[in-house]
């Protein structure tokens, strides 16, 4: 039973995900290069417009890693509902799309489906970034510590309202750690 109701979770996940590709915006501008050695490793979600398995999140955190074949194991966890809630673990698979740019990924959650994630920021130190979709339905603001200072999450946010986004259902994701 409790492998029947994952799989009916993992379908609405990907049914929320791939969803319609159809837009009334432009396709969303993506940085121009991501040097993929340099992205690898643990992102803290600072904010999101949530996925229905993201809501009531906390210390969410996701961590990428390079594969030989070029892959990107993705590993992402968090606490359900409060900083000692039950972990959660989810583990993805990236596939970049653009290689002359590598920030157009298919993020796989099963075969054969392949989410729309693109990198759509990131700043020179590698140290924040921001992970959107064509379609503005999601969007993940990550960086590679905890907390952000308040300008920067500001000016972050002013960039997703340029790129189309309704920054009002932008949520801040709990996060504290010791």
């Amino acid at each position: 039973m409790k492998a029947l109701l994952r799989r009916f979770t993992w379908l609405g996940l990907l049914a929320t995900l791939a969803g319609c590709a159809s837009t009334s915006h432009p396709p969303i501008q993506t940085v121009d290069y991501v040097d993929l050695e340099r992205f690898m490793g643990d992102w803290y979600v600072i904010a999101n417009i949530p996925t229905f398995i993201e809501r009531d999140a906390h210390n969410a955190v996701e961590r990428y890693d390079l594969n030989p074949d070029g892959t990107i194991a993705t590993t992402f966890s968090f606490r359900r509902g409060s900083f000692d809630g039950p972990e959660k673990v989810y583990r993805p698979k990236g596939f970049v799309r653009d290689t002359d740019s590598n920030s157009v990924w298919g993020m796989q959650f099963i075969w054969p489906i392949k989410a729309d994630f693109r990198i759509v920021y990131l700043d020179d130190a590698y140290s924040q970034t921001i992970i959107g979709r064509n379609k503005r339905d999601y969007v993940w603001i990550m960086a590679r510590t905890p907390q952000i200072p308040e300008a920067d999450y500001q000016r972050l946010l002013d960039l997703l309202d340029q790129q189309g986004y309704d920054v009002d259902k932008i949520q801040k994701v709990p996060q504290s750690w010791p």
